[in-house]
């Protein structure tokens, strides 16, 4: 190791001299309580800089359908009483809350009916604090362990308060020289159990095919009715799953490198995802960033069939239109919280090209108003427009009486909230989640007037099937 610094800050820091990937320092850290890695596994691009590890938090808050407390504001009051400016040449996330607000959490944000039937019993939300993590530049090829004061390490409030290893006390320097010693250890394997007896996997719907079309249709009619512009329907699939939860990540990372890779182990259930899509980022200075994703093609078996759809997917009009909307809903959603004339589109319906599919993506930026925080953008925007449709409310009310199933982490948020004020989340796409040896995944799309409903189905299909491959994929 090498490189201690001192700096008159609540905070040790630690940089690594030989650094394990960040799948592999998880892997070393699984037995503390709630690990949680937020891992830009597409590396070599725009969003792809940043990875963080972290686990063990200090306070918990949950939030279920019958809870009364808000957890979003619990979070909030917790990093403005520990709020620390950024200490230079670190990656942004320097401790704080992370964790995820599921997709139902917007039921606490608006009037939305409850969804027709709810499986899973996942909490709706779960932030923890965090007062140490384990940071990768990957562009500079390095990594820190950076670990707060043990003054941030209170049991105080929070609906779980502390739930942890007993380390409540130690000192910064204590704690952050365990967690190096880990990061330096044997990586823990986990043994994986056979899957499906060797068979392929089956993956069953919520919807069969003449439903979901038939759900497209009923989606068309309140367009054509004035009801909405669009909305964002979407199936659930499901499997048997016997093996261990992070195997499963590994292999998801690996079919589908993604931006936003994120694998959280809570009480009795487990979160991989391979999300390629930002929510909202806020940095330091208060400036803004959503990038929505709207229109999606496969990639193409040789390179001619994907240049050719690719140059379909740009020249398509539907899906322009459906990626413009959804830009003019997050323009509306930012102006809440951010400095009048702020709010701009730099980027409007470009080219993302990942391992499974191409998509369009748009960036709308903005500068938060004086004394607004990540939080405040958080509870303007969520949950993303790109999943809910538009207008929003009235999206989400249709959706609620549409899909069979609630949603849970799908279409919510995962990512974190620093002490230094800046943000980063993930909508919560390509997104599973493993529990009592099942797993189950939601794909969706934008349904506008002129939406072909098979051809709707069949792009559920085409995003669901690099999730499909993982749960084949060698470990």
């Amino acid at each position: 190791m090498s490189g201690r610094v001192e700096i008159p800050l609540p905070a040790l820091i630690e940089e690594l001299a030989n650094p394990p990937s960040p799948a592999d320092a998880c892997a070393r850290l699984l037995d503390l309580p709630y690990p949680l890695l937020l891992e830009s596994s597409a590396r070599g691009t725009a969003l792809g800089r940043y990875s963080y590890l972290t686990a063990d938090p200090s306070q918990v808050w949950t939030s279920r359908p019958s809870d009364t407390g808000d957890v979003l504001q619990q979070a909030a009051d917790y990093l403005a009483s520990h709020r620390a400016e950024p200490i230079p040449g670190l990656p942004p996330f320097q401790g704080g809350v992370a964790g995820f607000l599921g997709y139902e959490f917007g039921r606490r944000l608006e009037q939305i009916p409850a969804p027709r039937a709810d499986d899973l019993h996942l909490p709706d939300a779960w932030l923890g604090a965090y007062d140490w993590v384990v940071s990768w530049d990957h562009e500079q090829g390095r990594a820190w362990v950076v670990t707060l004061d043990p003054g941030l390490r209170r049991g105080d409030g929070g609906t779980a308060g502390r739930r942890g290893s007993g380390e409540a006390g130690k000192s910064s320097e204590g704690r952050n020289q365990d967690i190096v010693r880990r990061l330096e250890g044997a990586t823990h394997i986990t043994a994986t159990l056979a899957n499906h007896d060797g068979a392929a996997p089956e993956f069953p719907s919520g919807f069969t095919r003449d439903e979901y079309l038939q759900a497209v249709e009923r989606v068309r009619e309140y367009i054509l009715a004035g009801d909405i512009f669009q909305a964002n329907l979407s199936q659930r699939f499901e499997t048997a799953w016997l093996g261990d939860s992070f195997d499963f990540y590994r292999r998801l990372a690996s079919v589908n490198p993604a931006p936003f890779a994120a694998y959280f182990r809570g009480d009795g259930f487990a979160v991989a995802s391979a999300s390629p899509e930002r929510f909202l980022q806020v940095d330091t200075g208060g400036h803004v960033e959503t990038r929505p994703i709207k229109g999606t093609r496969p990639r193409g078996a040789t390179p001619d069939e994907d240049r050719r759809l690719a140059a379909a997917l740009l020249s398509s009009e539907k899906d322009r239109a459906e990626n413009v909307m959804i830009v003019d809903l997050l323009r509306n959603d930012l102006s809440k919280v951010c400095q009048p004339g702020s709010v701009e589109v730099p980027a409007l319906c470009a080219l993302q090209s990942h391992p499974t599919v191409h998509h369009l993506e748009s960036i709308v930026t903005g500068r938060l108003e004086e004394g607004r925080t990540a939080a405040d953008l958080l509870r303007a925007a969520f949950p993303g427009g790109s999943i809910t449709g538009a207008p929003k409310v009235r999206a989400m009310e249709i959706l609620a009486e549409l899909e069979p199933v609630a949603r849970g982490v799908y279409c919510g948020a995962i990512g974190w909230l620093s002490v230094t004020g800046a943000m980063d989340t993930s909508i919560a796409i390509r997104t599973v989640t493993l529990q009592d040896g099942h797993a189950c995944f939601h794909a969706g799309g934008g349904i506008v007037a002129d939406s072909d409903p098979a051809l709707e189905y069949q792009e559920t299909l085409d995003k669901a099937g690099g999730i499909r491959r993982a749960f084949a994929a060698a470990p």
